[in-house]
């Protein structure tokens, strides 16, 4: 790959250097040749014979001297520029006063007028206009406009029904959404039902949702079912160095959806140019963003929804969006696709694996089960990474094991197989995970365990414990919610009860623990204290779903109390868990130290005995 600071990306000075030295060159060298290869050189006695001859016309002595320069008739009778050396010789003026020569000082035809025009003119301009074509192609291959009439260009790409190859057969568990387009397909199948009862099209549909959860998938197969062009371009192509640009692009991109209606447009992560309006921002609060937006609402309130032209957009998120984006007769549908359900799930798997050879008696619902809250992109990387690992193991068809490794994989990176640790650290690796398994497996309404393992990950982890529900769960009740903090204890608690002291190792726990505590009082309303109030609100769920306090300094205090309580009493349970559970942890953390990796049938088999 090469690097941005490579030299075969050479500065545009470097080009008009080279122009100079080449436009110099040949005014130097190449045209003074030229012209000089049409003087004929002749004897100082034949230019003598030529004058006598009456053939001399013209003559004229160079500045320095040593020639003489003189336009003559030549043989076939055509004027010809001759030179010959300066001979000492007193009588040559009155010889040619006698032969009539006219005396100059420069010869006043010394090419034919063609060939002077040729000479002056044209080939320079020739030159020019070669250099600035290079020159252009150069700014072209570095993405910036090598032509002034191409500024304002939508270069929106265009998908015809043959190369989009997308329908709704290609996208799964999204039903919902799917529902809520079938519509728009239909119109623009079949629009003459619409109008004879006077409906009108959607002018536009927001596609809303997580990263990854087939948003651009959908849109292109609105477009395959349809069968009309689709329009594809990102918001941020709209955004552009020169005021005015992406306000020209916008009417660029619409006079072209106009002409090929019906059809599909479809912007993609529109809140790039489709932000809320600050009246303080930029000077005057009217900015280059902010132009681009007005040209789209008014391009939107401008075309004609008859003609079946259809906006989708797509957006992670939605609450930056400018209101007047979102008004009724703009984008009239927000739509949304959310992650998949444990059905949509065994859908995405099934769908992704139609293109690999699978082996007989895959369990893509086990696979589904233990990817909860994965996307639908997260899904197809699983059935990717296990048809690699499979060719890495030189089988031909993916088997259960591929799959489930690939999940791992997915979720806490590759493992680390030349990591080394010392036998101590292997140790309270082993009693820090037994101890997360054990503390799950003795509490009510916890999720099973389903794999144990203390092989170290390139995510950072030096071992995790897999749990994995039953059933789909979309709810938590307050015991489950302090289950769960209690099971993220239960790692440190057993280092101290075994070792005495606590590592390092509990810090993601510590982070997942506090988090959720922090929910528990600032959001669900699970504290005594607080009640129903919203003490803290989510500023995107679609990314992260980071969260921010609006409540006073004194109540933030409060708040930390009771995470602080919560936490301490999970805590205190673990505790008590182990303590009760002592041998069993002993024997459980020998035997995971011996096989590196045991499942949670393994692990509930020496619980019970």
């Amino acid at each position: 790959m090469l690097d941005s600071n490579s030299p075969n990306k050479k500065p545009l000075i470097y080009y008009c250097v080279i122009a100079v030295a080449l436009i110099l060159l040949f005014n130097a060298l190449i045209f003074p040749a030229m012209i000089r290869g049409s003087v004929k050189q002749i004897a100082y006695s034949e230019f003598l014979s030529m004058v006598d001859a009456g053939r001399v016309k013209e003559v004229s002595l160079s500045e320095d001297g040593d020639q003489i320069a003189f336009l003559a008739t030549d043989e076939e009778g055509n004027d010809a520029v001759y030179t010959t050396v300066v001979f000492p010789d007193d009588g040559l003026t009155n010889r040619l006063e006698s032969a009539g020569v006219t005396f100059s000082s420069q010869i006043s035809k010394q090419n034919s007028p063609l060939i002077n025009f040729i000479f002056s003119w044209v080939l320079p301009i020739g030159i020019f206009m070669l250099l600035g074509r290079f020159l252009m192609r150069g700014l072209e291959k570095r993405g910036m406009p090598g032509n002034a009439m191409s500024f304002g260009k939508a270069n929106a790409k265009i998908y015809a029904e043959s190369e989009t190859g997308v329908t709704f057969d290609n996208v799964a568990g999204e039903e919902e959404a799917k529902e809520a387009l079938v519509e728009i397909v239909d119109f623009l199948h079949s629009p003459e039902k619409y109008a004879a009862i006077g409906a009108k099209l959607p002018k536009g549909a927001l596609l809303v949702g997580p990263p990854g959860t087939g948003k651009t998938l959908l849109a292109k197969a609105v477009a395959g079912e349809a069968h009309v062009p689709f329009f594809s371009i990102s918001g941020s192509e709209f955004v552009e160095m020169f005021v005015g640009m992406g306000a020209a692009k916008v009417r660029d991109l619409f006079k072209q959806a106009n002409e090929k209606a019906p059809c599909i447009v479809f912007i993609d992560e529109i809140d790039t140019i489709g932000k809320k309006r600050d009246a303080g921002s930029g000077l005057g609060g009217n900015d280059e963003r902010e132009q681009t937006l007005n040209q789209l609402l008014t391009e939107m309130d401008g075309f004609d929804g008859k003609k079946g032209v259809v906006i989708l957009a797509a957006t992670n998120r939605p609450e930056s969006l400018d209101p007047a984006l979102l008004r009724p007769g703009r984008f009239d549908r927000r739509i949304p696709v959310q992650l998949p359900d444990l059905a949509g799930r065994v859908a995405i798997l099934k769908v992704h694996a139609r293109e690999v050879r699978m082996a007989p008696g895959v369990d893509f619902e086990a696979v589904a089960r233990a990817t909860s809250g994965a996307s639908g992109a997260e899904l197809a990387n699983i059935i990717n990474e296990a048809a690699l690992r499979a060719v890495r193991l030189g089988r031909d068809t993916v088997e259960q094991g591929d799959l489930e490794e690939s999940v791992e994989t997915v979720i806490a990176g590759y493992q680390r197989k030349n990591a080394v640790m010392s036998q101590r650290e292997r140790q309270i690796v082993s009693y820090h995970e037994i101890g997360h398994a054990l503390v799950a497996a003795k509490q009510q309404n916890s999720a099973p365990v389903a794999k144990i393992t203390i092989i170290p990950r390139t995510s950072g982890a030096l071992g995790y414990t897999m749990q994995v529900d039953q059933d789909e769960h979309f709810l938590m009740d307050q015991e489950e919610m302090a289950n769960k903090i209690a099971t993220l204890t239960g790692g440190q608690a057993a280092e101290k009860l075994v070792f005495g002291r606590i590592t390092t190792g509990a810090s993601n726990d510590i982070e997942q623990a506090t988090k959720l505590a922090r929910g528990m009082v600032a959001r669900y309303g699970m504290s005594d204290e607080f009640g129903m109030v919203a003490l803290e609100t989510v500023n995107n769920q679609y990314l992260g779903g980071d969260t921010s306090l609006i409540c006073a300094q004194a109540t933030a205090e409060k708040i930390d109390q009771q995470v602080v309580r919560i936490v301490k009493e999970a805590r205190e349970k673990a505790d008590r868990i182990l303590r009760e559970n002592e041998p069993k942890l002993h024997e459980l953390a020998k035997f995971l130290l011996e096989k590196e990796t045991i499942t949670g049938q393994e692990f509930m088999d020496i619980l019970n005995r």
